[in-house]
């Protein structure tokens, strides 16, 4: 060791060792400003689907909160098409500054099993934060003879290609929850597709169609009314919503689909500002003012730090790539 150092002279390394201890603490200052001086100018939080939907609605909340907590303004754009893709497009290809961010569900991990994506779901986007999730809910109409998740997979099983069950479309999110529940039951359950999640529940709850898994904000009311009967929810513990509802899991192991929401923006962006925003949006999601708005859709706050949620997704997407292709689900 002693004859490398000497062959290029003390003097030349001790410098160089110098030079890069200094250039850490300068990159670090650079970092620390730039989380400093953020935001300069409005936020830009791209919803990707139409007004009116769930990523829109808490879209918007977020966005307010963020404009009262920052002292910028935070403008929502709806950028809807081809399932949420055209806009998260736009967003991988912004500039990484963090004045471009993007809101996502669950949909965003299942379009890598649908559509040949002109992003990757990982790699494109950096994790800024989770905002809540809420359970699915297997519900069946009130005249099947079962009341509960192992009775249903005993009648299923007795009449194989019998049953059926509704989903508001090819590739949506209630599609994917029913393979998933075919694939971990073994079960022969006929898939009944519609065009859009109101008419798929309302056969449901008039009994022609037996079967459908749906969010739980969308069943809620008729759940309470009866004119749908549940039996299981899709989270692993139960919800405050439906207390006496067993989660789907305690009857089939590790089985889980649920609805979450988050926020991403294009690889790249300093983790300083990353953090910044990570730490803002969880004291937004802190408020009970927050906790309320998402009861309001059956579901409840998560607080994550960014790498948290980034395993998150990693994991959905390769999860339900690998229902997608024991399924057969193609992209419509």
């Amino acid at each position: 060791m002693h004859k490398r150092i000497s062959k290029y002279g003390y003097a030349t390394v001790a410098s160089a060792l110098v030079g890069l201890a200094m250039s850490f603490p300068e990159q670090g200052f650079a970092q620390d400003q730039a989380a400093k001086d953020y935001p300069a100018k409005p936020i830009r939080i791209i919803v990707p689907f139409t007004p009116g939907g769930g990523n829109d609605i808490m879209g918007r909340f977020i966005g307010v909160k963020l404009t009262e907590r920052l002292g910028r303004q935070t403008i929502i754009e709806n950028r809807p098409g081809a399932d949420g893709i055209i806009g998260a497009d736009v967003a991988a290809k912004a500039p990484p500054d963090g004045y471009t961010l993007l809101i996502v569900s669950i949909s965003y991990t299942m379009n890598a099993a649908l559509h040949k994506l002109p992003y990757d779901p990982v790699k494109s986007f950096v994790p800024v934060s989770q905002i809540g999730i809420g359970p699915g809910v297997l519900a069946v109409t009130p005249s099947l003879p079962v009341n509960s998740v192992k009775q249903l997979i005993a009648l299923a099983k007795a009449r194989p290609g019998q049953l059926h069950y509704a989903s508001s479309g090819i590739g949506g999110v209630n599609h994917f929850a029913g393979e998933l529940f075919k694939l971990a039951t073994k079960t022969d359950i006929v898939h009944v597709p519609y065009k859009g999640g109101t008419p798929a529940m309302t056969d449901v709850m008039a009994g022609q169609v037996e079967i459908m898994f749906n969010a739980l904000t969308s069943a809620l009311t008729h759940i309470r009314s009866g004119k749908l009967k549940a039996l299981g929810v899709g989270s692993l513990k139960r919800t405050p919503a439906l207390p006496d509802v067993p989660p789907i899991a305690e009857t089939v192991s590790g089985f889980e689909s649920v609805v979450w929401w988050g926020i991403l923006g294009p690889a790249g962006i300093p983790p300083s500002i990353v953090t910044k925003l990570n730490t803002e949006i969880g004291a937004i999601l802190r408020e009970p003012q927050t906790a309320k708005r998402l009861e309001s859709e059956a579901a409840e706050v998560v607080i994550a730090s960014p790498e948290a949620f980034g395993r998150m997704i990693s994991d959905e997407v390769a999860k339900w790539i690998k229902v997608g292709n024991a399924a057969g689900i193609k992209s419509h």
